[in-house]
């Protein structure tokens, strides 16, 4: 049968011998693999795990409904995976959904299935099977998953941090899982010791990141601070940040201001055409987004276009001085910004 969440998470809470197997399926395996924890969680630690191959069942395919059937040794309970299920294991499902004395809880775990997948068609068809199918989530899905994932560690986080783990871990849950996981060692929290987090704890956390740090020296930049740029580009090349991905941030930015810009020039308010990018603009970067493009105007961004591509010509051109060439065109805009203010 074809479940919804809720359906796969309580068949999944509470094993029912009615269901003998669940198929876990789709293109975000690492929402299929989340789910899958939950029955662990359910059996608890001490149950036996049976894992099964494709390659097991296609050579046995009453393998599967035996081990389905059985007691444990000390009567503890017992549980089966197959992970990943292909085409191979229906023969050995098909006598699982046949055989009425299996009890034993069976997830089979998959990747993404066309309609026309055997293995889909039998999950779908039978009432003691459910079929779930994971997608990764987007939006204000994405943020509730990263709030669900955070609340799971103990941390208890508001709509603008869920929405910060969500977007640097693009959405991917298993990523997400393991920004929440630094945050919770970072805070020392737990389900036990839960703890508050914010956007102040969530930046410190990241404030070493590569990514993190460009946008940073874009911002100073772009917003006039060439005390700041002329210390951060120093310190990035100590990191090992090249030249080139400097000025290619910095001439996405200008692009990007140079879009907006059209707006302001068209009649609008800088402030009003940086909102109305809406979920395109993360919420932190509204405020400076729009002092700069205040400060920009069309002339100024032509140029300072023009310079960052002559900086990356000089750089690539033999011979060159590449970290004081790329130094002396970001520190030139950044003055340039300051001039304005």
């Amino acid at each position: 049968m074809k479940a919804n969440l809720n359906e796969v998470t309580k068949a999944l809470d509470a094993p029912q011998p009615a269901i003998r197997f669940i198929l876990l399926y789709g293109p975000d395996e690492a929402g299929s693999l989340a789910l899958y924890k939950r029955l662990e969680r359910a059996v608890g630690p001490q149950a036996e795990r049976i894992d099964l191959s494709n390659a097991k069942l296609a050579e046995d395919p009453s393998r599967l409904s035996d081990e389905a059937a059985a007691y444990g040794l000390f009567g503890e309970a017992r549980y089966i995976r197959l992970h990943p299920a292909g085409e191979e294991a229906v023969p050995a499902l098909q006598a699982l959904l046949d055989n009425e004395a299996a009890a034993n809880p069976v997830v089979a775990i998959a990747g993404a299935l066309r309609p026309t997948s055997a293995l889909l068609k039998l999950a779908l068809a039978s009432p003691h099977a459910l079929a779930f199918a994971s997608y990764a989530p987007e939006g204000e899905k994405a943020d509730k998953l990263a709030e669900m994932l955070a609340r799971e560690m103990g941390l208890r986080v508001d709509r603008a941090t869920a929405r910060a783990i969500a977007k640097s871990a693009n959405n991917d849950r298993s990523l997400m899982a393991l920004e929440v996981e630094k945050l919770a060692l970072y805070l020392d929290a737990g389900p036990d010791r839960p703890r508050e987090a914010g956007m102040e704890e969530y930046g410190a956390i990241n404030a070493d990141s590569s990514e993190g740090a460009i946008n940073i020296l874009v911002d100073a930049i772009m917003g006039g601070a060439p005390a700041h740029v002329a210390r951060e580009t120093a310190r990035l090349a100590t990191d090992g940040i090249t030249e080139i991905p400097l000025l290619r941030a910095v001439a996405k930015r200008v692009q990007q201001l140079a879009g907006l810009r059209a707006q302001v020039e068209a009649g609008a308010r800088p402030r009003a055409v940086v909102e109305a990018q809406g979920k395109a603009i993360f919420w932190k970067d509204v405020d400076p987004l729009t002092r700069q493009l205040e400060n920009w105007d069309p002339t100024m961004l032509n140029t300072a276009a023009l310079r960052l591509l002559e900086a990356e010509r000089a750089i690539k051109a033999s011979g060159s001085a590449g970290a004081i060439v790329a130094n002396a065109a970001l520190l030139t805009l950044s003055r340039a910004a300051a001039r304005r203010k």
